[in-house]
């Protein structure tokens, strides 16, 4: 069996704070457990309310990637934004977020995106790609979540080419080229 390299410590697994299954326990795992935490425990949120770990897989020019979303965040069924970790600049993963909100869903376009690397975050409007405040105080609360859900535009899914092009984004951001 051949080995698997990781450029990640491995301190053995930790129990996800959602769902209980046993993960690997590393530093960016960690740090996605405290933002999951902090999402029920200061924001307000159900845990029945998070959905971790969805995944959209891509497949172009032979090369396969498996784009993992965070966090999907609902409320009254509506999948109304999703949180990507990642360590590093935010900046670098702001358009793959908005992919990923734009294709996730079957039936509409998620409307907002947050990027976050445990200690900053953004908050972005998926329709425009603009963004709406920074900082983690930016990803609004449940309260706050419930208020503004209304007024949130909840676009149907794009054309079959628009749609290709944001997974061809996804393809060509996540793709896995460390560790090789």
């Amino acid at each position: 069996m051949p080995e698997h390299f990781s450029h990640h410590l491995i301190y053995g697994t930790l129990a996800d704070y959602l769902t209980g299954e046993e993960l690997t326990d590393t530093d960016d795992e960690r740090l996605r457990q405290t933002i999951y935490r902090m999402m029920v425990e200061i924001k307000g949120y159900d845990k029945n309310e998070l959905i971790p770990r969805a995944y959209i897989d891509t497949l172009f020019s032979r090369c396969f990637v498996r784009s993992t979303i965070d966090l999907t965040v609902t409320i009254q069924s509506l999948s109304f934004m999703i949180i990507r970790y990642g360590p590093g600049s935010l900046v670098s993963r702001e358009r793959s977020a908005l992919a990923a909100a734009r294709v996730l869903h079957r039936e509409y376009r998620i409307p907002l995106a947050v990027v976050t690397n445990g200690r900053e975050a953004e908050l972005l409007d998926t329709a425009t790609g603009k963004i709406l405040g920074n900082g983690l105080s930016s990803i609004p609360d449940r309260e706050a979540a419930s208020i503004l859900l209304p007024s949130l535009a909840f676009l149907p899914k794009q054309e079959a080419d628009k749609l290709e092009r944001e997974k061809r984004i996804l393809n060509a951001f996540d793709v896995e080229r460390c560790c090789l």
